[in-house]
């Protein structure tokens, strides 16, 4: 399986696509576990290219051990980003990939994403608040309610994330000066997520605790979280809270992850604490 967009193609010549997928140089975010995460450029534009190597029965059997499904190749994403865009949503664009090999721990594929300039994840936007000791209640508010109905399309369209952190999503810096939501919001890192008819609760649990606590410094009041929920399930307030264990479950799965990373009990709703504790 192979597709190659005329830049990457003209970019690579003749030489074997995989080949240069695993020898490509350039910036790179991660290298572990069979698998290269970095930023290139060509032809005057960056790309984003993930190259997986073959992980090894050995992980496998770590990951199926410690109830984690692993991640045996590129095609997971790619699939991912293409339900993503069938459910109208911003996702990344694909530039190329390659898969080969049918053994699970040693399947060898790539991906090429353009890579998204000019923007900033909700996280970063959320930094700035934080240095500059000022949170623009309407634009907060108004980022909700996409954040929200991006949850919504997403888990509705039968697509779980298994990231769902606030870095994830992206959207222009002059939306950002501008204090806009009108514009493209990027959801990205797709690598892990799962496509289905229908998404498991346990999975939109999942989702929906790991987002709660990516807002854990940002200042989020109770009535931010009641806002989320009322336009994640776009009904009346009073009707959504009558599902209140999906939403418990939420607020359980990010207390468990704030314990883990903070190392220390949670006060609800979720705040920074300045002990990093563990890496998640």
């Amino acid at each position: 399986m192979l597709f190659l967009r005329e830049d990457i193609a003209a970019l690579w010549g003749e030489r074997d696509p995989f080949a240069c997928a695993a020898e490509q140089d350039g910036d790179i975010f991660r290298a572990r576990e069979g698998r290269r995460t970095l930023r290139f450029h060509g032809n005057g534009r960056s790309y984003f290219l993930k190259y997986h190597g073959g992980i090894g029965w050995k992980e496998i059997f770590k990951n199926l051990t410690q109830a984690k499904l692993p991640v045996l190749g590129a095609m997971d994403e790619v699939n991912a980003i293409e339900a993503v865009r069938a459910a109208g949503l911003d996702t990344m664009t694909v530039a190329a990939y390659g898969s080969r090999g049918i053994n699970p721990a040693g399947i060898e594929s790539f991906i090429v994403t353009d890579d998204l300039v000019g923007t900033l994840s909700l996280e970063e936007v959320g930094e700035q608040w934080v240095a500059s000791g000022h949170v623009p209640v309407v634009f907060k508010r108004a980022l909700i309610a996409r954040v929200a109905d991006i949850a919504r399309r997403m888990h509705g369209a039968g697509i779980n994330h298994r990231d769902f952190y606030l870095a994830h999503f992206l959207m222009p810096q002059e939306d950002v000066a501008r204090q806009s939501v009108q514009g493209p919001m990027y959801l990205i890192d797709l690598h892990r997520s799962q496509v289905r008819s229908k998404v498991p609760r346990r999975w939109q649990i999942k989702d929906l605790g790991g987002l709660y606590f990516s807002t854990a410094r940002f200042g989020m009041t109770r009535r931010d979280l009641l806002r989320f929920i009322r336009d994640y399930t776009g009904l009346p307030l009073r009707e959504a809270l009558k599902e209140a264990s999906i939403w418990a479950a939420a607020r359980h799965e990010a207390d468990k992850i704030y314990r883990r990373y903070f190392e220390v009990e949670p006060q609800l709703p979720l705040q920074f604490n300045e002990h990093p504790g563990k890496d998640i």
